[in-house]
């Protein structure tokens, strides 16, 4: 039987092949994750044409679709967001407001499409807010589905008005690893468990 997989969408504001620090952070989620089973793919979501709006699909030029076609097949999500003036990319939000819609798509027991999923959050950042982005992230994922992990999320700030990228330190600081490792542990038990047992249907 397969092992779960993870789909990390990474909302840094660069396109690719520009360096970014929310993206390593991702793939060092997905490395963590491969020593549990997991396999795991990148996504930058700015490479792609991601309408405004808050249903599956908002027509001709929309590029979300084949985004949330993946979404749907992965067992863990990882959204990977810079801080922006203290809050979540402006990415990261649209994400947010697309998976919006899958509040109203459900399966066969009346379950919201994205329950049983787990959903887990990266942060990095050169001024405070990490707590503030993985609340309201977790917030919003929750809402829509996902299931949250125990410590479900890993990040790196440097200090205030700081103006260092985590991309370029000489090493993972000892406190960001051992998150990213919580976060891989945990995740992947959890998608596992979901995987032999569902929640129970809707009423």
């Amino acid at each position: 039987m397969a092992g779960p997989t993870a789909l990390a969408l990474v909302c840094t504001l660069k396109k690719s092949p520009a360096e970014s620090s929310s993206d390593l952070i991702a793939r060092q989620v997905l490395d963590e994750l491969a020593g549990h089973g997991v396999r795991g793919t990148v996504l930058r979501v700015v490479d792609y044409d991601v309408l405004l709006g808050v249903t599956a699909d908002e027509g001709p030029g929309d590029q979300w679709p084949s985004i949330r076609e993946q979404v749907a097949a992965a067992d863990i999500l990882v959204v990977s967001t810079p801080t922006w003036v203290g809050h979540m990319s402006s990415v990261a939000q649209r994400v947010l407001e697309r998976l919006d819609a899958e509040l109203s798509e459900t399966d066969d027991a009346g379950r919201p499409a994205m329950v049983g999923k787990v959903a887990t959050v990266a942060v990095v950042g050169n001024e405070d807010g990490a707590h503030k982005i993985v609340a309201d992230l977790f917030q919003g994922l929750n809402d829509i589905g996902f299931t949250i992990p125990a410590q479900g999320c890993t990040y790196w700030n440097d200090q205030a008005m700081g103006g260092t990228d985590y991309q370029d330190l000489d090493s993972v600081p000892k406190a960001v690893a051992s998150a990213t490792a919580a976060l891989a542990r945990n995740a992947a038990h959890l998608a596992r468990l979901l995987g032999v047992q569902q929640y129970p249907p809707a009423d």
